[in-house]
């Protein structure tokens, strides 16, 4: 597939950084926004033997009748279904868009086993931390989903208007998936699930052209898995590095690489959240990283017609990564996440082909449009910052 000549030092760094080998044989594509949904109620309906799913957040809706619907249709005809979500995300505290029991008693009832990651214990800070934050489906052990996606009505649609979120995954088959699967089974076990049989885990064929390897990280009190991850990624770059994410604001240390790969003259851009965002406080900290981005010469843009919720990172024309992880003190040092590296000029085609497209919805900002630092953005920054080892 013609990789660049620095490919094998590459996953040299990546795995001793994260233990995670770029593997042959893969098949990957990207899905986007409501297609996640249609993509998702295909593989579930295709499944003979098992269905993992392990995701943040799952609300009544729409989206969750229809995969509710195709999994008790497939439980009822004998395959292993599991689901496991975080209560943090999927509960509003007995609100109209809880879980609990509306959407987890249909499952059970159709032969589904649910399980809760982590209940809360009623102290407020275990509502924070140690959250698992994957957006991870596996189908037979052989397909694998993750991205950015949640079960819910924000994830409808084309992510052209507030209501319907713009957002990116992957649909993986290879070897990876193994370690996907891997990643559902430790969750299921701290979960009071069984040890998955063997079956879960067949030997997976060579598929595809593309390398790739699925990064887990549990968070971490000195650099996460997540963050090794990113940096290894980002230093990579020699011609661009294209970064998409709904809550930018990175600890220092990764601001002043993104510096100094502009200086080492690579094309930085960043996509982020614009007016369309669930965080108040978290924009006002992503808009206090931009002076200092601006002035050293990388390219800012927020999306404007819905929240932005990708976390995509596009290095030259050949690297690329989809997943879960934000670039935020908490999603890098105190979440669960994951995300898929991939080496595949194909799938580095079809991201910025989806930037084109984006940047279309998009404003630029600049010193004089919105890119000066004020006081309330820099309490906002210290504030989202907390979280962070800041190095």
């Amino acid at each position: 597939m013609g990789l660049p000549p620095g490919f094998r030092a590459f996953c040299h760094a990546l795995y001793q950084s994260t233990r995670v080998r770029l593997e042959p044989g893969h098949r990957v594509e990207l899905v986007e926004n409501g297609a996640v949904f249609d993509e998702l109620c295909c593989a579930i309906r295709q499944a003979t033997e098992s269905i993992h799913i392990l995701v943040f957040i799952w609300r009544p809706s729409e989206p969750s009748n229809r995969l509710v619907e195709a999994l008790c249709e497939r439980a009822r005809a004998g395959v292993a279904c599991r689901v496991i979500v975080d209560p943090v995300g999927s509960e509003e505290v007995r609100g109209e868009h809880d879980f609990d029991p509306q959407v987890e008693q249909r499952l059970r009832d159709g032969g589904v086993e649910v399980h809760y990651f982590r209940p809360l214990s009623g102290r407020w800070l275990g509502r924070l931390f140690g959250r698992t934050h994957h957006k991870l489906v596996v189908i037979d052990g052989k397909r694998g989903f993750t991205g950015g996606f949640g079960i819910w009505k924000s994830w409808q649609g084309q992510g052209d208007s507030p209501e319907e979120w713009r957002d990116t995954n992957v649909r993986v088959e290879g070897p990876t998936v193994r370690e996907m699967q891997l990643t559902f089974a430790r969750a299921w076990q701290e979960c009071g699930g069984a040890l998955l049989p063997e079956r879960c885990f067949p030997e997976l064929e060579p598929v595809g052209d593309a390398r790739a390897g699925f990064v887990e990280s549990i968070g971490a009190s000195g650099i996460s898995d997540a963050e090794r991850m990113l940096r290894m990624v980002f230093a990579e770059a020699r011609e661009r590095l294209w970064i998409a994410n709904a809550y930018f604001t990175p600890p220092n240390a990764i601001l002043e690489q993104l510096l100094e790969k502009r200086k080492q003259g690579v094309d930085v851009r960043v996509l982020a959240a614009g007016p369309v965002h669930d965080w108040r406080i978290v924009r006002a900290s992503q808009r206090a990283t931009y002076e200092k981005l601006l002035k050293g010469g990388v390219r800012i843009w927020e999306y404007q017609p819905s929240m932005m919720h990708s976390k995509t990172v596009l290095v030259d024309d050949w690297l690329s990564v989809v997943g879960s992880t934000n670039l935020d003190a908490l999603s890098l040092h105190r979440m669960r996440e994951g995300s898929l590296v991939v080496a595949d000029r194909h799938l580095a085609s079809q991201l910025e082909t989806c930037w084109a497209r984006d940047l279309e919805h998009s404003k630029e900002m600049t010193l004089a449009r919105g890119g000066r630092t004020n006081p309330w953005r820099r309490f906002a920054r210290q504030v989202t910052q907390i979280l962070a080892v800041d190095r």
